[in-house]
């Protein structure tokens, strides 16, 4: 597979994975609904099952880089999918038998959270094998607009099909979703790799990784900036719902509008990155886009009543808004200025660091809204966002205009491999 094959690779790429964020939107509110309002499940039980959504990246998310590297990645993506459908499908098979509990919503969460990492980590990986180095900041913007576009229809889709049909019955649009994604890949091209004569030890190649993201000079730092981000991002997932239906007393349509909203920071974020970055600079627009998302989560748990939903509704933009101008940057730098032979090595340390974060903060989030209360739990979590420009600003990336202005002093070789003695 390589640059060139044509633009009809891309367009496959981008629809089975728009169209899987569409349906994964949908279960995004249709899941902690059948939770909250079906099982009464507890403050804590919702922040288990947010965090068994993202926990396989501390289990799996080092060794990924290596197991994508090795896999067909068309196959890796695929069966990625269709273990996502099939155990989604199980929640209204076990409803329907009157068996449907907590646990199993947090079996479910695990399955699709471990299928989920090898699926992100090889689309990562494919998409510099299938544009251009010159198309890659504009191609990944289109995919974090189109992202942003699906949380802006999915939630609302969501929330319309739990008040239309019921939360459990609504969580078949997400496992069809997944069979449509996983026939559109299956159309792709098979990557095609050459058998080593020898393959080194996976810890080996693992440290190769971790060694070259921590010791570089731009994305060590950016990684520990969106590790406080997604570290409040968990805490969001968990307590989001709880604090909209228990403390709100929003109704499932109106939760479900509330939790789209944050579609419209996405899209408006994805879309002005390139014009921002090109008028800043790209460091300079990491450290801004950092304030902003600092300023969106202190908004979001202001106030009672309608003024409550609309203080929710901005805070969600802006912080949407800050976090994807630094996902879409630091993603963009990482495919470029990477070394192929450890991009997705490079790709899954980042990921292990920064979305291992997420379950930490569900978890967390979890316990403290029991006993403290959502409102206070999300004000908290606020003040953890101020370490994401603080990470930034203590690092070399502080006085840049662009990313790129920092040379690199030691070549990959140097920063990958451990010094002797």
């Amino acid at each position: 597979m390589s640059v060139g094959q044509g633009a009809g690779v891309f367009w496959r790429w981008w629809a089975a994975g728009s169209t899987s964020q569409v349906g994964s939107a949908v279960g995004a509110v249709a899941l902690p609904l059948t939770a909250l309002t079906v099982l009464d499940a507890s403050a804590f039980e919702m922040g288990l099952i947010a965090a068994a959504n993202y926990v396989a990246w501390l289990v799996i998310g080092l060794p990924a880089g290596v197991i994508v590297q090795r896999l067909p990645l068309r196959g890796a993506q695929v069966g990625a999918d269709l273990a996502r459908a099939a155990a989604v499908a199980s929640v209204p098979l076990a409803w329907w038998w009157g068996l449907l509990t907590v646990a199993q919503l947090v079996v479910v969460a695990l399955v699709i959270s471990f299928a989920n990492v090898l699926f992100d980590v090889a689309n990562a990986t494919f998409l510099p094998a299938i544009v251009s180095r010159e198309q890659l900041h504009s191609r990944n913007s289109l995919t974090s607009a189109t992202h942003a576009g699906t949380q802006l229809s999915g939630p609302s889709l969501g929330g319309l099909a739990v008040q239309a049909l019921g939360a459990v019955p609504a969580v078949l649009v997400d496992a069809a979703s997944y069979l449509v994604s996983a026939a559109l890949l299956w159309s792709l091209p098979a990557r095609q790799t050459e058998a080593p004569d020898r393959r080194p030890p996976v810890r080996t190649l693992i440290g190769e990784g971790w060694r070259y993201v921590t010791r570089h000079p731009v994305m060590g730092p950016t990684m520990w900036t969106a590790t406080a981000v997604n570290f409040v991002c968990g805490a969001q997932l968990a307590v989001y719902p709880l604090y909209l239906v228990r403390e709100l007393h929003a109704p499932a349509a109106l939760v479900g509008l509330l939790l789209a909203v944050e579609g419209i920071g996405s899209l408006v974020g994805a879309t002005l990155t390139p014009w921002i970055t090109g008028r800043w600079g790209t460091a300079r627009s990491l450290v801004v886009a950092c304030v902003v998302a600092v300023g969106g989560a202190f908004l979001v748990p202001l106030g009672t009543g309608w003024p409550a939903y609309l203080a929710f509704a901005a805070g969600n933009v802006l912080f949407a808004g800050g976090v994807v101008v630094l996902s879409v940057t630091t993603r963009t730098y990482r495919q470029t200025a990477s070394p192929p032979e450890l991009l997705s090595r490079v790709m899954a340390t980042v990921r292990f660091v920064s979305w291992g974060a997420i379950p930490v903060g569900g978890l967390v989030a979890g316990a403290l809204a029991g006993p403290a209360g959502a409102r206070l739990t999300l004000f908290a979590f606020a003040a953890a966002t101020a370490l994401a420009p603080l990470a930034l600003l203590l690092s070399r990336v502080r006085g840049l205009r662009d990313l790129a202005d920092l040379p690199v002093d030691e070549p990959a070789e140097r920063l990958a491999v451990a010094p002797v003695g």
